[in-house]
């Protein structure tokens, strides 16, 4: 039996049902903020979708946009992350400070950079799109609103992977959980006129700017607002080692090329899949305006079935950076197999929901029924890659937390323009195939990714020289 065969054997036979006592405190609390973030997407989107089917696909069209800008916090988040983690598992406090304090440099510049990029964007970004003419104005000033606290979003991202990389995940759910009641509450006064209320036969009169899509976005806005203050003013508070001191806050050149190495593939991850959405949006916006809110509700209300799935992914990456920070090979592979195996049964049962009810959630965001009956087959059709892209997020999780990034990008990469853009692009483009096309070419995208990185996994190469690269950073 050759070498290779051997270790994939070996680890079959890593699920260990104690190391769940280990991962569920790392788990709850950001499968709780996810949830929290999805209902209040779900009730974001579902304003929003009473004003009119142009509305829904206003907000819809720069989603994925806001998702690449959003996930180059992200991907510095992980560097920052996996470099923490590492240094609390190794119990070097000092390194986990001065790798906080290059976060909080991080945050500015980058908050500042990418805002500016941002609203320059918003003038000529929906027009770029193809969208049709009566969203243009709409899109165009939601995207310019949400993207003029840039600082404080990025103060929200990076802060909260600093205090996640400690194990403490409670604090920054509750922040999120803040923000969302913050937004909810602001939308409900913004995106409508003033109007009167029956509650229990008497007639309420409440206030309402009527902004419509603009109050939205300043909703949002606000919320970042705030969450960036109160995740700022917890990492300063932080007791577990890594509130940065001034002298923390100068360039660490060393500190930052770590960070950097980890950091860019998954930035380069991000940003091909971001990029590949939103070239997949455009061609979906080129089957028209109904199809395009359905496909954007849609994306909206699968979000709620992979929320098992993020949390998992966010215990992977600690446990992952902890696990090599001590040292324990066995303990990273039993923990891998552990999260693996507990995030594909759960995202198996939500797939099963999502299969199940698709209309019903349509209903939730529109009462058009052309966006209902479009968007339902899509959910259903997705419904069965849910456990495909249980592995993509687990896995992605352990590779992240010990700082492996390239490969996945490499995957990511090939995957997302290789299957879905240009599958896509021959369904609508050539053979002039509607929606549900569309979405059979996103599932295959989602599968194919999720064998590559499974197969990578089995492999076990990824945990080459691993250990002595550990070892060596803290001697």
């Amino acid at each position: 039996m050759k070498m290779g065969e051997q270790a994939i054997l070996k680890k079959k036979s890593k699920f260990d049902k104690r190391l769940i006592a280990v991962i569920m405190p790392l788990a709850w609390p950001t499968i709780l903020e996810q949830a929290l973030q999805t209902v209040v997407q779900f009730i974001d989107s579902a304003m929003v979708g009473r004003l009119s089917a142009n509305a829904s696909a206003a907000v819809g069209l720069t989603q994925t946009v806001t998702w690449l800008l959003n996930g180059l916090f992200f991907a510095a988040g992980v560097g920052f992350l996996a470099v923490i983690s590492r240094a609390i598992g190794a119990e070097d406090r000092d390194r986990a400070q001065q790798a906080a304090g290059q976060a909080v440099l991080a945050a500015v510049v980058m908050g500042l950079v990418i805002g500016v990029v941002g609203v320059s964007l918003s003038f000529v970004l929906p027009t770029w799109l193809g969208c049709a003419p009566e969203i243009r104005a709409d899109a165009t000033a939601y995207f310019l609103i949400i993207n003029l606290p840039m600082l404080f979003r990025a103060a929200i991202i990076l802060f909260g992977a600093v205090l996640r990389a400690t194990g403490d995940m409670r604090h920054p759910m509750l922040v999120n959980a803040l923000m969302n009641a913050i937004n909810v509450v602001l939308n409900f006064f913004l995106i409508y006129p003033s109007r009167t209320m029956n509650v229990f036969g008497l007639e309420i009169p409440i206030w309402g700017a009527g902004m419509g899509v603009a109050g939205a976005a300043t909703a949002t806005a606000l919320s970042y607002v705030i969450g960036g203050v109160l995740m700022t003013g917890l990492l300063i508070k932080s007791d577990r080692g890594v509130s940065p001191k001034r002298e923390h806050l100068r360039p660490n050149r060393e500190i930052l090329k770590r960070c950097l190495q980890i950091s860019l593939p998954n930035a380069g991850e991000r940003t091909v899949v971001c990029l590949g959405s939103t070239v997949f949006t455009a061609m979906v916006a080129s089957l028209g305006t109904v199809s395009l809110a359905a496909h954007s509700i849609a994306i909206t209300a699968e979000s709620a079935f992979y929320v098992p799935g993020y949390g998992f992914q966010a215990a992977a990456t600690t446990l992952a950076g902890l696990t090599l920070g001590e040292g324990d090979r066995d303990k990273l592979d039993r923990m891998s197999e552990t999260l693996l195996r507990i995030t594909v049964f759960c995202m198996f049962i939500s797939g099963l929901l999502l299969f199940l009810f698709p209309s019903a959630l349509m209903s939730f965001f529109t009462k058009d029924p052309q966006v209902i009956a479009q968007g339902a087959v899509a959910l259903r059709i997705v419904s069965v890659s849910e456990p495909f892209f249980a592995v993509t997020l687990s896995l992605e999780g352990v590779f992240n937390g010990v700082g492996d990034t390239k490969m996945p990008f490499v995957i990511s990469l090939c995957s997302m323009w290789g299957v879905r853009i240009l599958f896509t692009f021959l369904c609508v483009k050539v053979w002039g195939m509607g929606l549900t096309a569309v979405w059979m070419c996103m599932i295959a995208d989602v599968i194919t990714r999720s064998l590559c990185m499974y197969t990578r996994y089995r492999r076990g190469r990824w945990q080459d020289g691993l250990f002595d690269h550990s070892q060596a950073a803290h001697q």
